[in-house]
């Protein structure tokens, strides 16, 4: 029963994410976009979906706020925050449902690029790579986090993908170097 549920859960939840993407009502009004790029990304980290509706992209805005309410709230995030800025490593990792919080990189991350490319200004080739690895390795850091020392630290489902966001972001922009560079040539 309790498989079944979560199975619905998430299908649910990949169908509000398809609507996102093939959303008609997402404007592509040039006047609409921010004028700074660096704003962008600050809003998306203060919560994803409040670029876009700076943007004027309320319908993927709202659906972006509301995405990550569902994920947070089925993820136990807050608590497993909470628990883990308070030095309770082990009670985050009991806490956290790992099957929605796996979600939540992706959405933070596609949320941010999102938000950064409709900002004003070029947006450079490739400069989706440095989101893309950051939430893949953000995503690997998850997975390990109940169970990976850094020494004898077990750094838990907060700090340890935070932590892995670091080599995501450096890989992606190495990557996005060599692209940019054989494209050139």
């Amino acid at each position: 029963m309790y498989i079944e549920e979560e199975m619905k859960n998430q299908s649910i939840f990949l169908h509000i994410i398809s609507l996102i993407v093939n959303s008609k009502f997402i404007t592509n009004d040039k006047e609409s976009y921010m004028t700074d790029k660096l704003e962008a990304i600050l809003w998306s980290i203060a919560l994803p979906g409040f670029a876009q509706l700076l943007n004027r992209k309320i319908v993927k805005g709202i659906v972006l706020i509301f995405l990550e309410f569902i994920v947070n709230v089925n993820s136990h995030f807050n608590m497993v925050i909470l628990y883990s800025f308070k030095g309770n490593i082990k009670e985050a990792i009991e806490a956290t449902n790992y099957q929605w919080l796996m979600f939540y990189p992706c959405l933070y991350m596609f949320a941010m690029w999102d938000a950064y490319k409709d900002a004003e200004g070029e947006t450079p080739p490739y400069s989706y790579l440095p989101f893309v690895f950051g939430a893949f390795f953000v995503t690997i850091g998850l997975m390990y986090s109940p169970s990976l020392k850094l020494g004898q630290i077990l750094f838990g489902p907060v700090f340890l993908p935070i932590l892995s966001l670091i080599p995501g972001l450096l890989v992606g922009n190495f990557i996005k170097c060599i692209l940019a560079r054989i494209k050139v040539q």
